[in-house]
């Protein structure tokens, strides 16, 4: 970091930190008060942003990126215990299989659109089975 674009020291201020990364200033200054970034601060008051800010930075983005939310992020990070951080992300990876579970059932359907060699797409062998199993087993008539 060159002194002149982070006000001297090996620190950056909030605009230049926010720039780095491609977000808004507001958005660190949320971070802060949800208790997720704890920047020094200089005679004036401003904020003042280190390597390990850099680091919890990138470190947020890449757990936001992974589908965890800023609440999620704070607990895990408030945590150096096995157990807790385990009791954090079972229901994240639980959340996340789910979806790639529903994300691979779309792919299967609209691949099996491409593929398929029939006019109408609701005859192809693999959308039919979609909704077969959707639908369920047949209902029969009740007798009377």
């Amino acid at each position: 970091m060159k002194s002149s674009e982070n006000g001297g020291a090996g620190t950056l201020s909030i605009g230049a930190l926010a720039a780095r990364f491609g977000l808004a200033t507001h958005v660190l200054r949320h971070w802060e008060t949800m208790g997720l970034l704890h920047p020094g601060r200089d005679a004036g008051g401003r904020r003042r942003y280190g390597a390990d800010d850099l680091t919890r930075v990138a470190t947020i983005l890449i757990l936001k990126e992974a589908g965890l939310a800023l609440n999620t992020i704070g607990s895990l990070s408030a945590t150096v215990d096995r157990t807790a951080r385990y009791k954090i992300l079972r229901p994240v990876a639980e959340e996340l299989r789910s979806r790639i579970a529903a994300a691979q059932t779309s792919l299967e359907l609209i691949e099996g659109g491409l593929n398929c060699e029939y006019e109408d797409v609701t005859q192809c062998p693999n959308y039919r089975r979609l909704i077969a199993e959707r639908v369920g087993p047949e209902v029969r008539p009740e007798s009377q």
